[in-house]
């Protein structure tokens, strides 16, 4: 029970990474705040850590809009006096090379990985801060390291979360909120199954990808924002913390 009674708000919590994310918090304890555009999946979640023993609760959040994330962090407050953890977690990737990439694609893609990341650290850090403490987690990807064909919108995205988690944590650092990101590469996600169908990879190519031979599982990255999140974390800050099963080793 290392998060027990921390009040976490997990970004993109309906599927995927933050979907896994909220499900090991709520064994761990936190009281869990799902936030997801998708209602329906959103809910399933919450109601999934609840029937297991555990507290959550679901909010509709599009991470784009100035206005949900003021609704979202006035009620996270109303309900618990105070929010502990934030998993900055959404965002979505459109895999296009150079020559295809639209404008509005590009925008599209900044605005919800990066202009979300800050709508979302703008809403929520403050509130940590003026209780004593936090810790926040940014997603990022190993493509914010290393370059790939078809991704220069979202690599380009993720290098700025990157960034945007040191300066943050520069500047709340005196006030006890930890931020740090973390850099996966392929998850076995809806998102990776859309990378891999869009650049007819077979499985044995996306598995070929690390030197550990393999795709990594939502489960350890939840494992390692579960750490973070946790006070045994309590020196880490600024910090970027890569789960590529080697990738960007080699």
């Amino acid at each position: 029970m290392r998060l027990r009674d921390k009040v976490a708000v997990i970004t993109g919590g309906a599927t995927g990474i933050g979907r896994g994310t909220a499900l090991l918090f709520g064994r761990e304890g936190a009281r869990v705040v799902v936030a997801d555009i998708d209602e329906e999946r959103g809910r399933r979640t919450a109601d999934e850590i609840v029937a297991a023993g555990g507290d959550a609760r679901f909010v509709k959040l599009d991470v784009t809009s100035e206005g949900d994330w003021d609704r979202v962090a006035r009620q996270v407050v109303e309900w618990f006096g105070r929010v502990d953890i934030l998993f900055n977690n959404a965002g979505i990737v459109i895999l296009k090379m150079l020559e295809e990439m639209t404008l509005e694609d590009w925008n599209r893609t900044m605005t919800v990985n990066v202009t979300g990341m800050f709508l979302g650290l703008r809403a929520i850090v403050p509130i940590m801060a003026k209780q004593g403490g936090g810790s926040v987690i940014n997603t990022s990807s190993d493509s914010g390291f290393v370059g790939f064909p078809g991704l220069c919108a979202y690599g380009a995205s993720k290098g700025a979360v990157r960034l945007l988690t040191k300066h943050i944590a520069i500047e709340f650092a005196g006030r006890g909120v930890r931020v740090n990101s973390i850099h996966p590469s392929y998850v076995d996600t809806e998102m990776a199954a859309y990378v891999a169908d869009t650049l007819e990879a077979s499985s044995a190519e996306m598995e070929g990808y690390a030197p550990l031979g393999r795709v990594c599982r939502v489960e350890e990255v939840a494992s390692l924002v579960t750490f973070l999140a946790s006070d045994e974390a309590s020196y880490c800050t600024g910090a970027e913390f890569l789960i590529d099963g080697g990738a960007t080793a080699q």
